[in-house]
């Protein structure tokens, strides 16, 4: 599990490689050239190298239709990662957060009076 989430904040690191994921976000299932479109300073190659890195952290999946191969968004290597490192982090403060929202809004017979 930790290779795999290695592999995923190494493939995240890359703002081009975010970049690729946002565009897949907002239109999945693109091909390369779709992609490349989206990147104009970026060669096809250079595309090619960001998607391999993508597939081999398992955040982009692919599937043949004949001779076109598109690309997917797969969230669930970030879900995995958020569950394992932002999750267990944020979870304490987050509590208190809503416990004191909770307490905030809850008629109490001092606010009433006042």
């Amino acid at each position: 599990m930790h290779d795999d989430l290695d592999a995923v904040f190494r493939a995240l690191a890359d703002p081009t490689r975010r970049a690729v994921l946002d565009a897949l976000f907002e239109r999945d299932g693109q091909t390369v050239t779709a992609l490349c479109e989206r990147f104009p300073a970026m060669t096809r190659f250079g595309v090619m190298k960001h998607l391999d890195v993508l597939e081999q952290a398992n955040l982009v999946t692919t599937r043949r239709e004949g001779r076109t191969k598109l690309h997917f968004l797969n969230p669930v290597p970030i879900q995995q990662l958020a569950d394992r490192w932002i999750g267990k982090y944020a979870q304490p403060f987050t509590r208190a957060l809503v416990d004191l929202k909770a307490d905030l809004e809850s008629p109490t017979p001092e606010r009433n009076h006042a």
